[in-house]
């Protein structure tokens, strides 16, 4: 099984998570379009990827997305799959009233996501239409099902996303567009650099002795084999764990 022939683009792909998925996908065979924030990562994932085509991008900007997946089009030829990896984490008591971070996740996690699908769901559509299945595939967290102490703004984000994929699996299937979410659990990304709350960071800080974080490859591994799969399956929702952590 591999991915030959499929033509994929990854949005945030300059983050840990979407570093690895580009490469995975790559050496699965398919062809990539990369697109992040970040100039100098985009350069050397797409040097991984043996030089797959890469455009710098801003989730916040509707604009920015509706010209990313006209370029992405352009370079491969069309789109069979998007993997949204875009997303920022921030945690801490509500009663700190941290309104500038809450709105940072609620821009990215949340807005930022309706502007990538709203550009990007045409192009699947019309992939879908003419070689029998697509894929559009977001990125969430195991914070969407669970309830972790002064996570409550991530979380909710997380929530929307893992619900909004459910909806739009109803809706965009029956035009063999797949539509599916992954919530890993603790992963080891730069996502814990943006943390500056004492308490999250001591509590993630103490998980490092009891739990192996999953690494952005495993995530990588399970988007491919979802991606993999024959077009009449569709893995809705996924949830990938550190085998030691119990929620």
């Amino acid at each position: 099984m591999d991915l030959r022939g499929a033509r994929i683009l990854v949005p945030g792909a300059t983050g840990e998570i979407g570093a690895a998925l580009a490469v995975r996908l790559h050496a699965l065979g398919a062809r990539t379009a990369l697109a992040g924030r970040d100039r100098e990562a985009l350069t050397r994932v797409s040097a991984a990827c043996e030089h797959a085509p890469a455009r710098t991008f801003d989730a916040w900007d509707a604009d920015s997305c509706a010209k990313t997946v006209d370029w992405a089009a352009a370079e491969l030829g069309g789109l069979d799959g998007v993997v949204v990896c875009v997303g920022v984490a921030a945690f801490g008591p509500v009663e700190e009233l941290a309104t500038d971070q809450w709105q940072q996740q609620i821009d990215l996690n949340i807005t930022g996501l309706m502007n990538a699908i709203g550009a990007f769901t045409p192009q699947l559509v019309e992939a879908a239409a003419e070689r029998g299945v697509a894929d559009l595939i977001n990125t969430s967290s195991i914070a969407a099902q669970n309830i972790f102490p002064d996570f409550a703004v991530y979380s909710a984000t997380k929530a929307y996303v893992s619900h909004l994929s459910r909806h739009l699996r109803v809706e965009l299937g029956p035009k063999n567009v797949r539509v599916a979410a992954v919530e890993p659990g603790i992963v080891g990304t730069e996502l814990q650099d943006h943390v500056t709350d004492r308490g999250a960071l001591d509590w993630l800080e103490s998980s490092k002795e009891t739990i192996e974080w999953l690494t952005p490859q495993d995530v990588a591994e399970t988007i491919g084999f979802i991606a993999m799969l024959p077009p009449r399956a569709n893995l809705q929702q996924i949830t990938i764990m550190p085998t030691a952590q119990a929620s």
